[in-house]
């Protein structure tokens, strides 16, 4: 993953593939996916993890734990968008259990998050929703609220600044 990370290594990349997207489909199918869809969601989980791939932090979580929440959260979105329920446990192997303080810490920090964003007026809170969880552009963001895309942008922006300034000296502590 390093070398993906650091030089766009294409056989590190072809390496990574050929171990994950085997167990990525397992997990899927096991989750409810038809065949077919399970094949896509591996195959945009790992384009997913070839793009970001200057993201991942081995300090904030091993490759495993790091690829199986694309995979989650891709499936999540899924589902979503079929209007299905989430199932509850998706069942991903990760290969070590966690940290108990990294994940307290990782609460925490999502406590704050979710606190930030509750103070976001709630015209900035659905356009950075949309935007950052959502995955919309901005175009899907207006074609959806039929707001303006100056006003979206706006609304973005507005929103960012506040919650930097919500969550300034969160990475400090």
């Amino acid at each position: 993953m390093l070398a993906v990370r650091d030089t766009r290594d294409r056989v590190a990349f072809g390496r990574l593939f050929d171990h994950f997207a085997p167990r990525l489909k397992a997990v899927v199918l096991r989750s409810g996916s038809a065949e077919g869809q399970a094949e896509e969601i591996v195959q945009e989980v790992m384009l997913t993890v070839w793009r970001k791939a200057a993201q991942f932090d081995p300090e904030r979580a091993q490759v495993s734990s790091w690829i199986y929440q694309i995979a989650r959260n891709r499936q999540i979105d899924v589902v979503r968008k079929e209007n299905r329920p989430v199932p509850e446990e998706l069942g991903y192997e990760a290969e070590a259990e966690p940290d108990a303080s990294r994940v307290i810490a990782v609460e925490e920090e999502s406590g704050k998050l979710r606190a930030a964003l509750g103070a976001l007026t709630p015209e900035q809170r659905s356009v950075i929703e949309k935007a950052y969880f959502g995955e919309m552009t901005h175009q899907d963001i207006r074609d959806d609220t039929g707001l303006p895309l100056g006003t979206i942008k706006s609304r973005i922006r507005l929103g960012l600044e506040r919650l930097r300034h919500e969550l300034k000296g969160l990475r400090d502590e």
